[in-house]
């Protein structure tokens, strides 16, 4: 049995015996100069968004099928309006996600923005179904229970095969 750890995880570094350790595990960002985006404060650059309307914003691929029945849903089932919808490839949603952490050509997750925070893959699906009306929130703290490595698991896998099995559109609905 193999151990698969992330690209960006430094390898074991040979010493004596008795000093065996294994390096710090840090994300490239970590570890490299900061460049030009890095520089910039994104939470300040994007607070506009929040300014007048403080509800949270969905980013999803504007030209994925599945992502635009997902939300068509979410606004079925949001009678209270409570949540925003902004396309990955805007520039407001390339700014949001840089916002969030991720690169601004990053289209392989939703992304749920709230003014403090953001959520990304099954963490920010939990998250949306907690703002719809019953009984989705409900269902949310039921999923809860399942380990986050499983739920990214089941979503990666979907995210990954989501132009061949839901197909794509030309332009996106919103």
């Amino acid at each position: 049995m193999a151990l698969v750890l992330p690209s960006w995880c430094a390898r074991l570094h040979v010493s004596p015996p008795a000093q065996n350790r294994r390096r710090p595990c840090r994300p490239p960002s970590a570890t490299l100069s900061p460049t030009r985006d890095d520089a910039v404060d994104w939470v300040k650059t994007t607070s506009s968004f929040f300014e007048e309307d403080s509800r949270p914003i969905m980013l999803f691929d504007g030209v994925c099928n599945l992502c635009n029945g997902g939300v068509r849903f979410v606004r079925a089932n949001d009678h209270n309006r409570t949540i925003r919808y902004e396309a990955l490839q805007s520039e407001s949603g390339k700014k949001l996600l840089q916002r969030s952490g991720r690169s601004p050509d990053d289209i392989s997750s939703v992304v749920l923005v709230e003014k403090d925070r953001s959520y990304i893959k099954s963490e920010a699906v939990l998250k949306i179904m907690e703002y719809l009306d019953l009984p989705f929130p409900q269902l949310a703290l039921f999923l809860q229970l399942v380990p986050l490595f499983l739920r990214d698991f089941v979503y990666d896998n979907v995210a990954n095969n989501r132009y061949t099995i839901f197909g794509r559109s030309e332009s996106c609905e919103i």
